[in-house]
């Protein structure tokens, strides 16, 4: 007799189908049952408005949640970066597979790169932290550039610029890869240009928490697929956006990466920022430590290095603070 098939919670855009489904075949490798997509439309979804001003945190992940705690779907994968920082009661992070790439690209019109956009180049971009930082870099650099804002799918984005409405947009190197669509990035931004938004590139398995002994195995099923080293750098990043009390729709950047002593992984390092979005204050920093071994380590790492932001002037920075 077949086992019954896992139900795995997904959002319907084309991305997180992509995404949903190399993580339900990696579920079906280590639990030798077949996974179900069941797709779930989420508020973030469906509104038009700007992320900023639905909320941001949350918007693509509470229809999910719901659904994992009425039992309708045995497990969920979210876009880390769209997972708030608080973990809901009766639901657990099974696994934080191993990252995609993190960083923020391009897709320009004529194959252009960032820097050789013409002047007063549009750029749209959702996020106010890539705004923040690209007017930084902008004003560093004397680039005229305008960011614009938008919203919409992979589609719909890079239908500006193939329309002539933008010179440019801004995208998740990620999503591309997840779907695709690599070959028509024009520019890879570096970290040290823009960085992404915490826990950018990584995914998110949730189910509930162990409370019968089907949820315990799945749990410990679902956390074969953890990456450690994953887990650490996301769990910091999300650590400082907590510390700094801010949502996944403010200007913050944050990224954590190992530094490396021949083949051994030795450090971790976390960068933060947080800026106003037209670019004329960025309080940048960073923090370097032993990798850590424990949740509540990596946790330190992002508090001590918001704490440090804070002092710096970062709340006043964030418009308004998240509640």
């Amino acid at each position: 007799m077949t086992e019954k098939a896992l139900r795995l919670g997904t959002r319907r855009s084309k991305l997180a189908m992509a995404q949903s489904g190399q993580v339900a075949d990696a579920v079906s490798q280590v639990t030798g049952r077949p996974v179900e997509l069941v797709e779930i439309t989420t508020y973030g979804d469906v509104s038009r408005e700007h992320l900023a001003q639905i909320g941001g945190t949350g918007v693509f992940v509470a229809a999910l949640r719901e659904a994992l705690l009425r039992g309708e779907v045995d497990f969920a994968v979210h876009s880390l970066k769209d997972l708030p920082t608080t973990q809901p009661d009766g639901l657990v992070l099974a696994a934080v597979p191993e990252r995609e790439d993190p960083r923020d690209v391009i897709v320009a019109r004529d194959a252009l790169k960032f820097t050789d956009l013409p002047r007063g180049a549009r750029i749209g971009t959702g996020a106010p932290r890539r705004m923040a930082q690209l007017n930084a870099y902008a004003r560093a650099h004397g680039l005229d550039i305008e960011t614009v804002p938008i919203r919409g799918n992979v589609d719909t984005r890079i239908g500006y610029v193939r329309k002539g409405e933008l010179d440019a947009v801004v995208l998740a190197a990620a999503g591309l890869n997840r779907i695709g669509r690599s070959d028509e990035v024009t520019d890879v931004l570096s970290v040290d240009t823009v960085l992404p938004a915490p826990g950018q590139g990584a995914l998110a398995i949730e189910c509930r928490a162990g409370n019968t002994a089907q949820d315990s195995a799945l749990i410990a099923a679902l956390g074969e697929l953890d990456d450690p080293f994953t887990r650490a750098a996301v769990t910091a990043e999300r650590s400082l956006l907590a510390a700094l009390e801010a949502g996944c729709s403010a200007p913050v950047g944050a990224l954590a990466d190992f530094l490396a002593g021949g083949q051994t992984v030795k450090e971790m390092r976390l960068r933060g920022v947080v800026g106003t979005t037209d670019g004329s204050t960025l309080v940048q920093l960073s923090t370097t430590g032993p990798v850590p071994t424990t949740h509540e380590a990596a946790l330190a790492l992002g508090r001590e290095l918001a704490t440090e932001m804070l002092a710096q002037g970062a709340a006043g920075l964030m418009g308004e603070r998240a509640h």
